[in-house]
């Protein structure tokens, strides 16, 4: 049987193999049925995927099992390694959160009182949009609301 390999080692894997394959990530979320950005964090590490799913992408990419079985493990869900944190898309997040943070916290709780926005119960969009002046960047950050209860 083939070593085990973490979800980190994994999802490398599956970057160059896809890669190499010429496959977009929307394309292997169509094979799978699901939104392009829920395939893609699962195939980042992010979310567990069924053994059905899995073996589709090891079908698709051309992976082993050890990849596979990674695929459908419960990840671990914390702070990101600083590489990660210092790639120039991830940190203009950052910068947009510590810029507009406090905007967005008082308008949440403006509209919907004394809570938080959930990152568990949540659906994200990510699309181009067309600008005279340069395609635009859309990312919808669309969580459930969840109250304070005290």
């Amino acid at each position: 049987m083939e070593q085990f390999i973490s979800k980190r080692e994994a999802a490398e894997r599956i970057r160059v193999a896809r890669h190499r394959a010429g496959i977009t990530w929307a394309q292997i979320a169509e094979q799978l049925g699901v939104a392009k950005e829920w395939s893609t964090a699962a195939l980042l590490g992010s979310h567990p995927m069924t053994a059905a799913q899995a073996t589709v992408v090891q079908e698709l990419l051309s992976l082993d099992d050890a990849v596979t079985e990674a695929l459908q493990m419960q990840p671990y869900r914390g702070p990101l390694s600083e590489d990660v944190l210092a790639d120039p898309t991830i940190y203009r997040f950052q910068e947009a959160v510590m810029a507009y943070g406090p905007t967005i916290k008082e308008l949440i709780h403006e509209e919907f009182g004394d809570g938080i926005m959930s990152a568990i119960n949540f659906q994200l969009d990510v699309a181009r949009r067309a600008h005279p002046d340069g395609d635009r960047v859309v990312v919808t950050l669309d969580g459930k609301f969840l109250d304070y209860r005290w």
